[in-house]
């Protein structure tokens, strides 16, 4: 039973969600936003991500010796953007995501690599007019690991265009956080429901070294 309660099982079950996902054979992982604007609570958009991000490295340990594409995203604004765009109007505390600042550098304990792919998005989703879809796909990739913060807003956002781009999608649930559990518990039920297939870590672990 979900932390939702049987009746909200049974009501979603009887609607036909929640059947399991597809897992592919040429996977990739995503990270979403793991920077230190989300991860360091010292920056108003910040929390302490520390457990996250030290579960996302060992998935992405995991996902180099089988030859999974690892993708980096940041959310960055010129100044000029700052002014322009509605996101900052409806959540203006994303405002001190300036293009250059510390707030958008990768946090330190990454491992993001030369030859990774990253990606610099104005809005939620990793798949919105970035150019990942056609990244990924050339790469012949089925399935998608998402991971990263914050689980409510950018994670479930790129989920969500992740399946409706044609791919299977994975989201180990210690690899992904949120400022708060409410939301954070809420959208990886939705996501399990009705996106793709939420997992341990360990589970996604060894998908990746199955394929091997």
């Amino acid at each position: 039973m979900s932390l939702h309660g049987a009746r909200t099982d049974a009501t979603y079950d009887r609607a036909g969600f929640g059947a399991p996902g597809r897992r592919g054979t040429r996977p990739a992982v995503v990270v979403v936003d793991l920077t230190a604007g989300f991860t360091d609570p010292s920056f108003p958009t910040g929390s302490d991500l520390s457990a996250v991000v030290a579960t996302t490295s060992s998935l992405v340990e995991a996902a180099r010796p089988v030859g999974a594409p690892v993708v980096w995203t940041t959310i960055a604004y010129t100044p000029a953007e700052l002014g322009t765009l509605p996101w900052l109007v409806k959540a203006p505390g994303m405002r001190g995501l300036v293009e250059g600042s510390a707030a958008v550098a990768f946090d330190a304990r990454l491992d993001v690599r030369a030859d990774d792919h990253v990606i610099t998005k104005k809005g939620a989703s990793a798949f919105f007019d970035t150019g990942l879809a056609t990244v990924l796909r050339a790469s012949g990739v089925d399935t998608v690991l998402v991971c990263g913060a914050t689980t409510s807003g950018c994670v479930r956002a790129t989920a969500v265009d992740a399946v409706q781009s044609g791919f299977g999608v994975l989201v180990p649930r210690e690899c992904v956080g949120d400022r708060a559990a409410g939301p954070h518990e809420a959208n990886l039920f939705d996501i399990q429901a009705k996106y793709g297939d939420v997992l341990t870590v360990d589970d996604a672990v060894r998908y990746l070294k199955g394929l091997a």
